[in-house]
C-alpha cells in the first residue's frame, strides 16, 4: 500500500478565497515561486512582513548609561564602581593602591606575604576551607594578585550572592587573623616559589624584576615584587599590621564590580566597608611614601649555567637571554597610546610560533630579527606603564657565542623604530592592537580589573570605543616624536646566563647613539 500523499500547500486563489491580503507585486517575486518547505505564504518575499504576524519588537539599549561606568565616593573616601554586564555571574573585587613600590619605608617582600595570606582565616571565617565552602554555595571563586602598584582581591560568584561576596571580602581586608600558623605556612611557600623561579625554563618573569631594578634603581617600581630570601624570616605579624595600617585605608581603595546594579553595590559597601574598624586599629595613614619613579638606566647582570635548565628527550638547548630598555611614559599621559601602537608594530614572540592569523608574523621583530637570524630564539616586545613612568624593552635570547650579535640587531631596532613607519604596516598595529582590546574585555574577570585599576589611578574609565578612537588618530609622526623622546635617556639592560661574550654597558650605550645601532669598532677590535 503506498503511503499517503502529504496534503498539498494551498494555492494562492484559495488563500485570497480564505481572507488572505493581496500582496503587491513590488513586495517580492513573482506569485508564481515554489518554496521547498511548502510553507503557507509561498508568494511573499522575504523582505516584506509577513500577513497577519504581530510586527517584531528588537531590542535596544535604553540610553547611553548602560554603557558607562559608574562612580560613587562615599564618606570615608572609598570608591564603588560598576559596569553593568548581562549575565548570572559577576566579578566583585577590592582594589587597594599598594605594593612593592611602596616598600621602601619597610621590609621588602611584604606585598609578596600579603598576596599568599589572601583569604584565609579572618574574624568570621576560622580558615581558608571556610571561605572556600562558603562561596561554593554561590558557585564562586576567590583570587589576590599582587604588583608592583594594587594589590586586588577578587570573586567571581553568582549575582544572586552579591551580599555575601562584600562580607567575605571586607572581611579578609581589613580584618585578617595573620595567625602564626598561616605565616609560617606562607614563609614555606614563598621559598619554595623563589626556587621554582630559579629553576623555570622560562626566565620572563626573572627578566621582567632584573629589568626594572636596572630602570628604577632603588626606588619605587624598581624595588623587588619577589621577597628575598632574607627576609622571609623577618616579617611578621608586628610589621604587616604596621603595613596595612599605612596603606590599607578607604581613601586608598575601590570596591568595583561587573555584572551588577550600581546602586546595590553602594549599599552593600555602605553595609560591611563604612565605619569598619579593622584589624590594626583605626587612625590617620603614616609614612605613606609618595615617591615619584626616578630612572635611572643601568645594568643588571646575573651569571647562570642554563644547560640544564630543561632535561630530558628533547632539552632546551642553552641560551643566554638579554633584555634592553628604555624609559617611555606614564599611562596618564597622551603619548600613552603612541607608545602602545608602537609596542605592537614591533610584536615579535618566539622562533617556534605556528603563525596565522593575529600571532603578529608581520610585525617587525618577526619580519627584521627572527625570519632573518635563524639562530635567535626570541624577540619579543613588551611595554611596562605606571601612574609616573613607563618602560619599553625588547627580550633577545640566543646561543651564548651570538650574543655580542644579538646585542648589535635589537639595538639596530631601536634606532630603525625613528625611521620611517610605513602606512601599512601602522594600520595594521592600531588594527591589531583595537582588536586585542575588544577580545580581551569580552571576559569579565578583565573588564573588573580594567574598571578597577583606571578608578584607582584616574576616579574615572575611559570606555572601548573612546580607546579606539585614540588609537585610529596615531599617525606615523607620533610614534616618531616619541620614539625620539625615548632614544635620549640612558639604556637600561638586563643579561641572564653565559656572558663571556656580552658588550660592556658602555658600547651598548654608545650603539644606541650612533645612527645605525651598530658596536663601536674598538669593541671589534679588541674582541
Amino acid at each position: 500500500i503506498p503511503p499517503p500523499r502529504p496534503p498539498r500547500p494551498p494555492t494562492l486563489r484559495a488563500l485570497r478565497e480564505a481572507g488572505a491580503p493581496r500582496v503587491r507585486a513590488k513586495c517580492g517575486l513573482a506569485a508564481g515561486r515554489s518554496y521547498s518547505g511548502g510553507g503557507a505564504y509561498p508568494s511573499v518575499s522575504l523582505t516584506c512582513p509577513l500577513p497577519g504576524v504581530p510586527k517584531a519588537v528588537f531590542a535596544a539599549a535604553e540610553s547611553r548609561e548602560r554603557f558607562e561606568t559608574r562612580v560613587t565616593v562615599l564618606e570615608n573616601g572609598l570608591r564603588v564602581a560598576s559596569q553593568n554586564k548581562f549575565g548570572q555571574f559577576c566579578t566583585v573585587g577590592i582594589l587597594v593602591n599598594s605594593g612593592s613600590r611602596h616598600e621602601a619605608k619597610y621590609l621588602s617582600g611584604i606585598s609578596h606575604f600579603l598576596e599568599k595570606l589572601a583569604f584565609s582565616s579572618t574574624a568570621q571565617f576560622g580558615s581558608k576551607d571556610e571561605i572556600l565552602l562558603t562561596l561554593e554555595k554561590h558557585g564562586g571563586i576567590c583570587d589576590c594578585q599582587a604588583s608592583r602598584d594594587t594589590i586586588m582581591y577578587a570573586v567571581s560568584a553568582d549575582a544572586r550572592g552579591l551580599d555575601t561576596v562584600v562580607n567575605l571580602l571586607a572581611d579578609v581586608t581589613l580584618q585578617p587573623r595573620l595567625s602564626d600558623e598561616e605565616i609560617e605556612m606562607t614563609r614555606m611557600a614563598i621559598r619554595f616559589e623563589l626556587e621554582d623561579l630559579n629553576m623555570r625554563p622560562d626566565p620572563e618573569p626573572l627578566l621582567t624584576e632584573m629589568i626594572h631594578a636596572a630602570a628604577f634603581r632603588d626606588n619605587t617600581v624598581g624595588l623587588n615584587r619577589f621577597c628575598p630570601v632574607e627576609n622571609t624570616d623577618k616579617i611578621d605579624r608586628a610589621v604587616l599590621h604596621s603595613y596595612l595600617s599605612s596603606y590599607y585605608t578607604p581613601d586608598r581603595m575601590v570596591l568595583a564590580g561587573v555584572g551588577i546594579e550600581h546602586e546595590q553595590l553602594v549599599e552593600c559597601a555602605r553595609k560591611y566597608l563604612l565605619g569598619v574598624e579593622p584589624v590594626w586599629g583605626s587612625g590617620r595613614s603614616r609614612a605613606v611614601d609618595r615617591s615619584v619613579a626616578q630612572y635611572t638606566g643601568g645594568i643588571v647582570k646575573v651569571e647562570k649555567d642554563m644547560s640544564d635548565v630543561s632535561l630530558g628527550p628533547t632539552p632546551i638547548p642553552e641560551l643566554t637571554h638579554i633584555m634592553i630598555g628604555l624609559e617611555s611614559c606614564s599611562f596618564l599621559e597622551d603619548d600613552f597610546i603612541p607608545f602602545a601602537v608602537l609596542n605592537m608594530m614591533m610584536g615579535g614572540g618566539g622562533s617556534f610560533s605556528a603563525g596565522g592569523p593575529g600571532k603578529g608574523m608581520f610585525t617587525r621583530l618577526y619580519l627584521n630579527v627572527l625570519n632573518r637570524h635563524h639562530w635567535m630564539y626570541n624577540a619579543t616586545s613588551y611595554h611596562h606603564s605606571y601612574e609616573d613612568t613607563g618602560l619599553l624593552c625588547i627580550h633577545a635570547s640566543a646561543d651564548p657565542k651570538q650574543v655580542r650579535e644579538m646585542v648589535e640587531i635589537i639595538t639596530r631596532e631601536f634606532i630603525l623604530m625613528a625611521g620611517a613607519v610605513g602606512e601599512v604596516e601602522l594600520e595594521r598595529a592600531k588594527t591589531q592592537l583595537k582588536s586585542m582590546l575588544m577580545m580581551n574585555l569580552e571576559s569579565r574577570p578583565v573588564i573588573f580589573e580594567d574598571v578597577g585599576r583606571q578608578v584607582l589611578a584616574t576616579n574615572t574609565r575611559k570606555l572601548p570605543h573612546e580607546l579606539c578612537a585614540l588609537i585610529s588618530q596615531v599617525k606615523p609622526t607620533d610614534i616618531k616624536r616619541v620614539v625620539t623622546k625615548m632614544l635620549h635617556k640612558k639604556p637600561a639592560v638586563a643579561a641572564l646566563g653565559d656572558l663571556t661574550d656580552l658588550p660592556s654597558y658602555e658600547h651598548i650605550q654608545a650603539a644606541l647613539s650612533s645612527k645605525d645601532g651598530r658596536l663601536p669598532r674598538l669593541y671589534r677590535l679588541f674582541r
